[in-house]
């Protein structure tokens, strides 16, 4: 097989990248190593930045966005039993958020793409990234039970932290920055209406508490727990008496139960691969950069980066100048530490640490007094929460 980009995951970033590179009169090969049922029921984020939603849309993705998601013009953070709403388009000039699953991106990327974009290999396993180096990779992978090879002027690697792509860049030309921290999430869905119509961040001294939700009658919640918890250690009851005591307020808010239908829970860390290019191999997403959820950044990065890589690469055709293409690690990178930074800072503001002194529970309450009590500490954050420039 031969292509111009061969693109490795069919998760957003890979799908979107695909539909980009269509309307862009661009062809590519998208080979994702499971079936359409796991991609399309693969749960994950739920925010899409201002910028996301409007990418989306542009690229002819965001009618049943608009039909079904849920706008959200700001959040409200919680400390000390006190409660503060962050009025995003009242500090942005005009930005918010849209509450949409990442499932349903997926679903109606598929769609369009096999209605009217190139070969979409459900199924189809990479191998590896042969030739990476030169300007004529290769992706070898596994689909029906055969080996091929798929030619390519560009290998887009968009299959997450665990995928091959990343392994084809040689080790002394690369620098990890990472982070783990000593704390996850234990996520539930819950078949009950939000209890309240935006997202709540909750900082208390028994630990991080997010009230979200995927629909107006299914609930998202989740509580900090120590790193290496097993959900099922803890029963809907305890979960839901948690919930309660880290969302607790001085007024008359309470927190609605429902069956859980689902637990899990999930590890933070802060990872940045550099660099994201290395001659015709372009890393983008998971492969290249995680980000602790706090943020809500890790889809609408991987957005970022296939926008980019899309545009450096029509650039390319039009003008015949790879100055674009070359840039491509440093754009990305730029935007992508700002976002490390912003969702490092959301989560050592709410999240409490192991050990934590009394002096570290006072900076933390002062910290969210300030985004409380200014203006220019309040827009920082709405700032960073809306989405920063993918240019």
């Amino acid at each position: 097989m031969r292509t111009t980009v061969g693109i490795i995951g069919a998760g957003p970033a890979g799908l979107l990248l695909a539909r980009l590179l269509h309307n862009a009169g661009i062809d590519s090969v998208v080979l994702e190593s499971r079936d359409r049922a796991y991609v399309e029921r693969r749960q994950r984020a739920g925010i899409l930045e201002q910028g996301t939603a409007d990418v989306l849309r542009a690229a002819g993705a965001g009618a049943r966005l608009d039909r079904e998601g849920l706008r959200h013009d700001g959040i409200e953070l919680r400390f000390d039993r006190r409660r503060h709403r962050v009025d995003f388009p009242a500090l942005t000039g005009g930005r918010s958020v849209m509450v949409y699953a990442q499932t349903e991106v997926c679903k109606d990327l598929i769609a369009l793409q096999l209605a009217e974009g190139g070969p979409l290999l459900f199924e189809a396993e990479a191998l590896a990234v042969e030739d990476a180096g030169t300007d004529a990779p290769r992706v070898r992978f596994r689909h029906e039970g055969r080996e091929d090879v798929l030619e390519c002027e560009y290998v887009v690697g968009c299959d997450g932290f665990w995928g091959v792509a990343r392994k084809a860049i040689p080790a002394e030309l690369v620098q990890v920055f990472e982070r783990t921290y000593p704390f996850g999430w234990l996520g539930i869905l819950a078949d009950v209406p939000p209890s309240h119509d935006e997202l709540v961040y909750a900082r208390h001294d028994r630990g991080f508490a997010l009230l979200s939700m995927r629909s107006p009658s299914v609930s998202r919640l989740y509580l900090q727990v120590p790193d290496g918890t097993d959900a099922e250690a803890w029963s809907d009851e305890a979960i839901w008496d948690e919930l309660e005591r880290r969302f607790e307020t001085a007024d008359d808010w309470r927190l609605e139960r429902g069956p859980i239908t689902q637990k899990s829970v999930t590890p933070m860390r802060s990872y940045v691969h550099e660099p994201m290019r290395h001659g015709g191999l372009f890393l983008a997403g998971d492969a290249a950069h995680i980000v602790p959820p706090t943020g809500a950044k890790g889809l609408n990065l991987a957005v970022g980066d296939v926008v980019t890589f899309a545009r450096a690469l029509a650039h390319r055709q039009e003008t015949g100048s790879p100055e674009l293409l070359d840039a491509y690690s440093e754009t990305c990178l730029r935007r992508i530490w700002q976002a490390e930074r912003f969702s490092y800072d959301m989560t050592t503001l709410l999240h409490r640490a192991p050990g934590a002194t009394g002096f570290e529970d006072r900076l933390q309450l002062a910290r969210l007094d300030r985004i409380a009590s200014s203006r220019a500490a309040e827009t920082d954050l709405a700032e960073g929460y809306t989405g920063f420039s993918f240019g």
